[in-house]
């Protein structure tokens, strides 16, 4: 099993035997003036959201925690922490799945040899340009995971490797989310763009995004420097997507 590292400097915590979803809790901590930075985790979470509302429910024995912090930033400077985020929770994984094929896939996701092993979902509240407070939320898959997604899933189990409590996964999200927020405090988003295309699932391949009102077919060329997806089109033109699901193929 992979050695723990020390809980990072400055960085807070509470657990919690069962939450409807630690993004909630930290939005309510959030209004009750908690200034963070501090990690949230529940054993269960009853009633977990996922991007675009879609229901997340984490069992025991998964992974369910949030980050409450207040970075002095932009709203459209602070959603650059899911690539941080995502750096992070491909960090742990492959900590503890040495042996298998770790990318991270745009926008929030790890995946495992090609399945979901980890998810990330930012909220946020900001008045006049200005961010007033920000949740990372990050689920991983390390027991269990659900079969009913359309995008295929899978556990540091399913891939049979040795499977950390909760709380040491979290040890580790937490360590290395510390160096990453580190180098995009100190470097900019450049740094950490790189970093993820590194690592990115799909990159150079023909993907499918699927948008808001319609699809979009092409090569998934890298990020721009807000963290827009670039796609080649066909007849070589290029677009920029902001938001949406990313499958591989036609």
């Amino acid at each position: 099993m992979t050695a723990s590292p020390a809980w990072p400097q400055g960085y807070a915590l509470k657990e919690f035997a069962s939450l409807d979803s630690t993004n909630d809790e930290a939005r309510r901590l959030a209004l009750a003036g908690e200034k963070g930075p501090l990690w949230l985790t529940a054993a269960q979470q009853t009633a977990g959201r996922g991007r675009r509302g879609r229901i997340w429910i984490v069992p025991a024995d998964n992974l369910a925690a949030t980050l409450l912090l207040r970075p002095e930033k932009t709203a459209a400077e602070a959603a650059q922490l899911s690539f941080v985020a995502a750096l992070a929770a491909a960090d742990v994984i492959r900590a503890f799945a040495p042996s298998n094929r770790i990318a991270v896939k745009w926008p929030n996701d790890v995946l495992a040899d090609g399945r979901k092993i980890a998810g990330i979902l930012l909220e946020s509240a900001s008045s006049d340009g200005r961010l007033d407070w920000l949740a990372v939320g990050i689920g991983m898959n390390l027991r269990l995971y659900p079969d009913d997604t359309e995008f295929p899933a899978t556990s540091l189990a399913a891939l049979g490797e040795c499977v950390p409590s909760p709380r040491e996964a979290l040890t580790h999200l937490a360590a290395h989310w510390a160096k990453w927020y580190e180098r995009w405090n100190a470097s900019g988003f450049g740094n950490i763009r790189d970093a993820w295309i590194v690592q990115a699932a799909f990159i150079g391949q023909r993907i499918r995004a699927r948008l808001h009102n319609e699809e979009a077919f092409g090569v998934f060329e890298g990020l721009d420097e807000t963290g827009a997806l670039i796609l080649r089109e066909a007849q070589g033109r290029v677009r920029t997507i902001a938001a949406g699901d990313v499958f591989f193929g036609d």
